[in-house]
C-alpha cells in the first residue's frame, strides 16, 4: 500500500493506475505505500501500489525504482508544487539531470512502503491501515485511502479514515483533487512550450476552433508543442474542456509532395470507419491565413506512448504483449479492404518501392548538404535490387512503437498516429520499419534501439522472430530477401534525418534533435548499407550450382541481359548445352554457355587479337627501345578505344564515387573519353607508404587555396589491357561508366594477355597527363585516419616539379613512367577537395579495392599468355633426343600452371561478383585474398614459362622478362603482400572462430 500526493491524469496520457484498477489480481501479493502531503488539511494519501502506471519517461522511473528499492512496475511522479517551474517540468526541460530531479524529489516528499506480504496481513484487515498510520505517525482523520472494493474501504473508513472509491479514474482524481486542495495535473507527457520558431497565432486559431466546436466560453486557450513530430509540427490544446491535438506543416519553402498532412487527415477520417484504431479527426482547413500553413485537429486520445522500446519497468510477459499487440494492429492495417473504405485511389497500384526508391533519392538529393558515400552506393544499388512486389495494401509508412497510444492497463493500441508518409504499396515494407528500433543502440537520441538489450532477458521478440508472427497472422509465407527491405527502411531514415537536418539549418525543424540530424545521416546510411551486404551475401550463397557435362580451362560469366549489365548479377555453373539449359546469370565456364551476342562478341575479339595485335609486338617493342619512346605510340591509339588505362580506371572511379557535379565535369568526362590522363599520388620516398597514415606531404589552407607541399615517388599506375576494336571491329556498346567489375574479370581475365609491349599505362610522365590527384596532411592532430585529404591537382599548376623516371628492373615503362616529383607551394583552389578534408584515407580505400582487382585480372592475363607462349616452345623444341612437350617435368609445370590459373581466375571472378553485388566493402576479404593470390601465382606460371624458354626467357625477344617484372612489382603495388596477409588473418579470426 502505498500513500503518495502524485497521481496520473488520463488527460495527461499517464493515466493513473493504481492497484485498485487491478486489485482482484494482485489483492494478496501488494505492497502499500503512502506519502507525506504538505499544505492540506489531509497528509497521506494511502493506496495498494500493484500495477502502478509505467509512464513514459520509463528510464528515469526505473532509475528512480532501483535506488530506492521499489519492485518493478512502481512508479512516482513528481507533481506537487511548482507548476512550471516544479523538479519534474524542470526534468522535461532538460534544465536538470535526472540525479538532480530525484534530489529536488526526495526533498518534497517522504514515503515509506508496508509489504503485507512481509507483514502476514493483507487488506481488508484493518491491522494493515493502522500499521500503514503507525508508521507515518498520523491519525485516521490525516489520511486518504483509495480503493475500488467496498470492503476494502468500509474497514478503512471504520477506523476513520476519508476513502474514495475507484470507478472511474479520472473521477478519482477530481475528488481526491478537491480533497487535498491543490490540482495534480501540472504538465502534459512529451510536451514543451512551443518554440519561438514554431509559434503560431492563438487569437485566430482560437476563434477556428469556437466555430468549429460551437464553443462559447471565453477562456484562455492552452496551447504547447509536442516534443514529437520532425517532419510536420505537432500541438496540444486545451479550450474549455475539450483537448485537441493540432498538426500543421512547417513554415517556409517544403520539398516537393512532403508534409501531405491532408493525406492524414484523409486515412484517419477513413480507417476509422474499417475498424483501424486511429484519433478522432474532426476538421481539415487548408486557409494559410488561420495559422499560417494548412493544418487538421483531431481529439486528443489518453493513453501510453512508450519512447524506450525496451519498455523499462515492465514484466517481461507485459512487454511481448505490446510487441503482440503492435504486430496485431500493422495487420490490421494491411488487412484494410481499400474499396470499401474509398482508398483504391489513395496511391498508385504495384512498383511501390521502384516509386519510392526514387522518391528518397529525390528528396535527399534536395535537401543534400554534403557526400555521404553510403548514401551514394545505396542509391546505385538499391535500384539493381528491387523485390518483386506480391500485395498492395495501406501502408503506414512510418509505424514504429513510439507512433502507438497504447491502452494505460492492457497491451492494447488505442490509436496509430502520424500518417504522413501513409500510401499505398508493398506491405512488407511496414514490417521492416517496424524493426528499426532492434538494430539501433540504445543511445541512439532521435529513435532509441534495442541493439544492444537482451531481448530473451526482456521478453521482447527479436526481428526474425516478430516478422513470423507478422507473416503467421497474415497467412503468408516468410520472405527471403528480409535484408533488402531493411536496408530500405534505413535508406529512407538518413534520408528523412538529412531532410530534418537541412531544415534546422533555417530554423524551420521541429524536432529538438533537428540539430544533431546531420552526424546521424551518416550513420543511418551505413547500417543500410550492412544490409544491403547481407542481401548480396544471401544471394552469393544461394547461386545455383549444377555439374558441367563439358569441361573448359575457361571460368567465364554471362550477364543476365547484355555485355556490360546494369542489373543485378548472380552465377552458377552450366553445361555447353543449349540456352535452354543455361542458368539465367549463372557462373559460365565455357565460352559456348554465353549468350550469343556476348558468345559472338568473344570469338571476333580472340580473333583480332590473333590477326591483329600479337603480330603488332615487335614495332611497340622497337618503339619502346627508341628515342621516341617517351611519346605515346601511334599503334597503341590506333589499336585502342576501351579507355581503361590505370592509373585513370581508379580516378575515374574516384570521380564517379566522391567527386562533385563540377569535378566530374572538368575531370571525369576528359578521362571517360580518353582526351585526358591522370596520375595518383600518394606514395613517399621517406615513409612506408604501405601505411596511408604515414604520408607527410601537407595541405595548408590559405585565403580561397591549398597550399600543398610534398615528395612523391612512383607516381604511375598499371595499364589494364586495352580491347582493341577501332577501325576493325565494331566497338563495344558499353558506356566505360556502367561497366561492371565482374564483367571487366570475364572479359580480361580470359584472353591471353595483349603482350606486354601492348599494355598501355598512364604515368606523371605521359605529355597527355592533365590530372594527378594528390593525398597529403591537412590536419596532423586529427585522429589517425581523418588526418588526410585528397585533392585534384591541374598538372599545369606551377609548382610541381618532375626529378626523374624511376625504372623497375632496369625497365621505364615509356611513356607513362614513374615519375618522382617535388611540389612545392602548389596552389589548388578550395573548390578541388574531394569529398572534405579527413577523408583522404577513406577516399584511398575505396579507390584501391577496384584497383587490386584491375590488377589481378591483368595477372591472370599475364599467365595466360606466357602459358600459352610455353606450350608453343615445348613443342617445338628437342632436347635429350625427344620434344620438350614429352618431358615429364615439363608435363608437370604446365599442369601445375593450368590449376594456379584456374584457382585464381574463380577467386577473382568471387571478388569481381561480390563487389559488383555488395560492394567494395563487403568483399575486403576477397579482395585481399585475390591480391595475396595472383601475384604469387602469375611469377610462379611465367617462371616456369621463363625455364622452358632457357635463356631466349630472358630476353626482350619475348615478352615473358616483362611478364615476370609486373608481376614482381605487383607484389608492391595497391599493399604489399604482407598487408593482405594480415588483412585476411584478422577478418578470418574476427568473423570465422
Amino acid at each position: 500500500m502505498c500513500v503518495r500526493s502524485c497521481f496520473q491524469s488520463p488527460r495527461l496520457q499517464w493515466v493513473w493506475r493504481t492497484a485498485f484498477l487491478k486489485h482482484t489480481q494482485r489483492r494478496h501479493q501488494g505492497s502499500h505505500r503512502w506519502t507525506h502531503l504538505g499544505g492540506s488539511t489531509y497528509r497521506a494519501v494511502i493506496f495498494d501500489m500493484g500495477g502502478v502506471l509505467i509512464p513514459s519517461p520509463g528510464r528515469v522511473a526505473a532509475e528512480w525504482e532501483v535506488q530506492n528499492r521499489i519492485p518493478s512496475g512502481t512508479i512516482l511522479k513528481a507533481l506537487m508544487e511548482g507548476g512550471e517551474n516544479g523538479p519534474w517540468m524542470r526534468f522535461m526541460r532538460a534544465e536538470i539531470t535526472a540525479e538532480g530531479f530525484l534530489r529536488e524529489f526526495g526533498r518534497l516528499c517522504s514515503e515509506m512502503i508496508v509489504e503485507s506480504c512481509m507483514e502476514g496481513i493483507c487488506k481488508p484487515d484493518p491491522r494493515i491501515y493502522k500499521l500503514c498510520l503507525e508508521q507515518l505517525g498520523l491519525q485516521p482523520s490525516e489520511s486518504i485511502f483509495l480503493d475500488d472494493l467496498g470492503t476494502n474501504l468500509k474497514e478503512a473508513a471504520r477506523l476513520g479514515i476519508h476513502t474514495i472509491k475507484v470507478n472511474d479514474p479520472e473521477t478519482a482524481v477530481k475528488e481526491l483533487e478537491a480533497l487535498l486542495g491543490f490540482t495534480l495535473r501540472v504538465g502534459v507527457p512529451n510536451t514543451r512550450p512551443v518554440k519561438k520558431t514554431m509559434e503560431i497565432p492563438k487569437d485566430s486559431l482560437q476563434k477556428y476552433l469556437k466555430d468549429l466546436l460551437g464553443i462559447q466560453t471565453t477562456g484562455p486557450l492552452e496551447l504547447l508543442q509536442f516534443d514529437h513530430g520532425q517532419s510536420n509540427p505537432t500541438y496540444y490544446i486545451r479550450l474549455a474542456n475539450r483537448d485537441l491535438v493540432l498538426r500543421k506543416k512547417p513554415p517556409g519553402t517544403l520539398l516537393p509532395s512532403a508534409h501531405a498532412i491532408e493525406r492524414e487527415f484523409r486515412i484517419m477520417k477513413a480507417l476509422a470507419n474499417a475498424g483501424v484504431p486511429v484519433p478522432n479527426v474532426l476538421d481539415l482547413c487548408e486557409d494559410s491565413s488561420v495559422i499560417g500553413t494548412p493544418f487538421y485537429v483531431m481529439e486528443y486520445c489518453p493513453g501510453l506512448i512508450y519512447k524506450d522500446p525496451s519498455l523499462p519497468g515492465l514484466e517481461p510477459s507485459h512487454r511481448r504483449a505490446i510487441y503482440t499487440a503492435m504486430n496485431t494492429v500493422l495487420c490490421k492495417i494491411h488487412s484494410v479492404d481499400l474499396q470499401a473504405v474509398g482508398l483504391e485511389d489513395y496511391g498508385k497500384q504495384g512498383d511501390y518501392i521502384p516509386r519510392q526508391v526514387r522518391t528518397w533519392v529525390k528528396q535527399y538529393r534536395a535537401s543534400e548538404t554534403s557526400t555521404i558515400p553510403a548514401m551514394e552506393r545505396l542509391i546505385e544499388w538499391l535500384p539493381l535490387h528491387l523485390p518483386r512486389q506480391q500485395r498492395t495494401t495501406v501502408v503506414h509508412g512510418d509505424f514504429r512503437l513510439d507512433n502507438l497510444v497504447f491502452h494505460p492497463e492492457e497491451p492494447e493500441v488505442l490509436a496509430v498516429l502520424d500518417w504522413e508518409l501513409s500510401t499505398l504499396g508493398d506491405p512488407l515494407a511496414d514490417v521492416a520499419y517496424s524493426c528499426l528500433a532492434h538494430y539501433l543502440p540504445s543511445s541512439f537520441p532521435v529513435l532509441r534501439g534495442i541493439n544492444d538489450c537482451d531481448l530473451t532477458q526482456l521478453g521482447i521478440p527479436a526481428a526474425e522472430e516478430y516478422f513470423r508472427m507478422y507473416c503467421l497472422q497474415m497467412g503468408l509465407p516468410p520472405t527471403e530477401n528480409w535484408n533488402f527491405y531493411m536496408a530500405f527502411s534505413f535508406f529512407r531514415v538518413a534520408a528523412i534525418l538529412q531532410g530534418v537536418y537541412k531544415r534546422s539549418l533555417t530554423g524551420q525543424a521541429s524536432s529538438t534533435y533537428a540539430e544533431q540530424t546531420g552526424k546521424l545521416t551518416e550513420f543511418v546510411s551505413n547500417l543500410a548499407w550492412d544490409f544491403a551486404v547481407k542481401e548480396g551475401f544471401r544471394v552469393f550463397k544461394e547461386m545455383p550450382f549444377t555439374n558441367p557435362l563439358t569441361r573448359s580451362y575457361h571460368t567465364w560469366a554471362r550477364p543476365q541481359s547484355q555485355w556490360c549489365p546494369t542489373g543485378s548479377r548472380s552465377y552458377s555453373s552450366v553445361p555447353e548445352a543449349s540456352p535452354a539449359h543455361t542458368s539465367r546469370g549463372g557462373l559460365v565456364i565455357s565460352p559456348e554457355s554465353l549468350s550469343p551476342p556476348v558468345r559472338e562478341l568473344y570469338h571476333r575479339l580472340k580473333h583480332f587479337m590473333e590477326q591483329r595485335v600479337y603480330p603488332a609486338e615487335p614495332e611497340l617493342q622497337s618503339h619502346q627501345a627508341s628515342a621516341a619512346r617517351w611519346s605515346p605510340s601511334p599503334l597503341i591509339e590506333d589499336l585502342k578505344v576501351c579507355n581503361c588505362s590505370a592509373p585513370d580506371t581508379g580516378n575515374m572511379e574516384l570521380l564517379v564515387r566522391y567527386g562533385t557535379e563540377a569535378q566530374k565535369a572538368r575531370w571525369l568526362i576528359p578521362l571517360l573519353e580518353g582526351k585526358a590522363r591522370s596520375c595518383f599520388a600518394m606514395t613517399e620516398p621517406q615513409v612506408a607508404s604501405s601505411d596511408a597514415t604515414n604520408i607527410e606531404a601537407s595541405i595548408r589552407e590559405e585565403d580561397s587555396f591549398y597550399v600543398i607541399n610534398g615528395h612523391k615517388w612512383w607516381i604511375t599506375g598499371q595499364g589494364r589491357p586495352p580491347v582493341p576494336t577501332h577501325g576493325r571491329m565494331p566497338p563495344c556498346t558499353c558506356d566505360p561508366r556502367n561497366l561492371s567489375t565482374s564483367c571487366c574479370s570475364f572479359c580480361f581475365g580470359q584472353l591471353p594477355f595483349l603482350g606486354g609491349f601492348l599494355a598501355p599505362r598512364s604515368g606523371i610522365l605521359d605529355p597527355r597527363c592533365q590530372l594527378c590527384v594528390f593525398m597529403g596532411k591537412t590536419d596532423p592532430h586529427a585522429p589517425r585516419h581523418r588526418q588526410q585529404s585528397v585533392l585534384l591537382v591541374p598538372m599545369d599548376t606551377p609548382g610541381i616539379k618532375i626529378i626523374r623516371p624511376l625504372t623497375v628492373y632496369g625497365l621505364e615503362d615509356a611513356p607513362g613512367g614513374h615519375g618522382e616529383v617535388r611540389f612545392e607551394h602548389v596552389r589548388v583552389p578550395k573548390e578541388n577537395m574531394v569529398l572534405g578534408p579527413g577523408r583522404g584515407f577513406e577516399i584511398a580505400q575505396g579507390r584501391l579495392g577496384p584497383g587490386r582487382i584491375h590488377h589481378c585480372m591483368r595477372l591472370i592475363g599475364f599467365s595466360e599468355r606466357a602459358l600459352a607462349l610455353m606450350k608453343a616452345r615445348v613443342k617445338s623444341r628437342l632436347a635429350f633426343g625427344k620434344p620438350l612437350v614429352e618431358q615429364g617435368t615439363v608435363l608437370a609445370d604446365i599442369a601445375q600452371s593450368r590449376v594456379e590459373i584456374e584457382q585464381a581466375r574463380l577467386l577473382v571472378l568471387r571478388a569481381a561478383h561480390l563487389m559488383d553485388l555488395a560492394g567494395n566493402k563487403a568483399a575486403a576479404l576477397d579482395i585481399a585474398m585475390i591480391k595475396m593470390v595472383a601475384p604469387s601465382m602469375a611469377s610462379r606460371v611465367i617462371d616456369r614459362a621463363i625455364q622452358a624458354f632457357g635463356a631466349a626467357g630472358l630476353s626482350s625477344d619475348y615478352p615473358l622478362a616483362q611478364f615476370f617484372t609486373w608481376a614482381r612489382a605487383l607484389r608492391f603495388a595497391d599493399g604489399p603482400d604482407e598487408v593482405h596477409r594480415a588483412t585476411v588473418a584478422k577478418l578470418e579470426l574476427k568473423h570465422r572462430i
